[in-house]
Order: structure tokens, then C-alpha cells, then sequence
């Protein structure tokens, strides 16, 4: 699974204005049940660990929401999970319904996450390997691309660096895993 990041202080790209959007965090368990097809103890349980949800909107009506978790993350099909360092926030289980995707509301919610979360420096985010909607927005939004997880025996074992950047140094202590390979520069 890639992983991308954005740290407080990168400039932002430029997305095309989209008429009548917004985005805000939102604890209506009705409207999150319907969207995400999560049930209220699944609801709960997300919002007592620390994560809280954006809705995406065009014209008041709902079109995409996503994740933002400040304390933990727990990947239970690699048996998986880390605690999040301070300043540091891991965006998760996005999705844009499918009559409004292709317009670049993804881009544009990860934009305004950022943008409403001043108390993170960095920000991060996965996606699904063959996900190319996903990187593609993922990479819009401004996000460096850095990262994958590397799994032996069906358990996340360490981690392969893209770049030697900074950032990608970083993903090891965030993810609190060894670097087991580099690819490119």
C-alpha cells in the first residue's frame, strides 16, 4: 500500500475552483451511517479512538467524506497497528459517491482537511495498489508520494522508501517500522 504525505509549510497546488463545495467535520451518526454504510458502534467506537470525519459538499449536498485519525491506527488484516505521533495525522477510508466522482472533489477535501487541521505539521495518507483514481487525487492535492508498506507472510514487515527525501525517512518513525529497501534516487 503507497503512502504520500504533506508537511505544513509545502505550498499547495492549485485545483480548479469547484462552485458551491465545502467541506466540515461532521458527528451527525444518521448522515455518516448512510454514506459510509457504518453502524452507529462502528460510528462510536472511530469517534472514542480519536478520529473524526469530513463531509464533502456540493450545494449542501453530501458527495464525499473521508477519515482523519490523531491517536491510532490499526490495520487488522496484516495485524497491524501503531500509535500517531504528535502534530501528525493519518487521513483514511475516503470516498466520493460515484455519480460525482471524475469533478476532483477528492483533491479538494484532502485540500481542505489540511487547510482546517492547523494543529498538524504532517499528514498522511494510503491508498489500495492499482487505486490510480485515488493516487491521482492523492498527488493533486499536493501530496509527495513516498512510500509502501512491505508485507512478508501476510504481516506489514518494514517499509520500502521511494526517494531518500526527508519525508521519506520520516514515514519510518511514523509508521514505526524499518526500512528494509529504496527505490529510485
Amino acid at each position: 500500500m503507497p503512502f504520500g504525505t504533506w508537511w505544513r509549510g509545502t505550498p499547495l497546488p492549485d485545483l480548479s475552483p469547484l462552485r458551491t463545495f465545502s467541506a466540515r467535520i461532521s458527528t451527525d451518526t444518521q448522515l455518516i451511517t448512510r454514506l459510509a454504510n457504518l453502524s452507529k458502534p462502528e460510528i462510536d467506537d472511530r469517534f472514542q479512538t480519536g478520529k473524526h470525519l469530513y463531509i464533502a459538499f456540493i450545494s449542501e449536498v453530501p458527495v464525499a467524506y473521508g477519515w482523519v485519525a490523531t491517536r491510532e491506527v490499526n490495520f487488522p488484516h496484516f495485524q497491524f497497528s501503531f500509535t500517531i505521533p504528535s502534530r501528525n495525522c493519518y487521513l483514511w477510508d475516503f470516498l466520493t459517491l460515484p455519480e460525482w466522482r471524475g469533478r476532483g472533489i477528492y483533491p479538494h477535501l484532502l485540500q481542505t482537511i489540511i487547510r482546517q487541521e492547523p494543529l498538524v505539521d504532517r499528514f498522511w495518507i494510503g491508498y489500495e495498489p492499482g487505486n490510480e483514481a485515488s493516487a491521482s487525487g492523492i498527488r493533486k492535492a499536493g501530496f509527495q508520494v513516498v512510500t509502501d508498506f512491505v508485507i512478508a507472510e501476510g504481516r506489514i514487515s518494514g517499509l520500502t522508501l521511494f526517494d531518500s527525501s526527508e519525508c521519506a525517512q520520516a514515514s519510518a518513525d511514523f509508521f514505526n517500522l524499518p526500512i528494509v529497501a529504496r527505490t529510485g534516487p
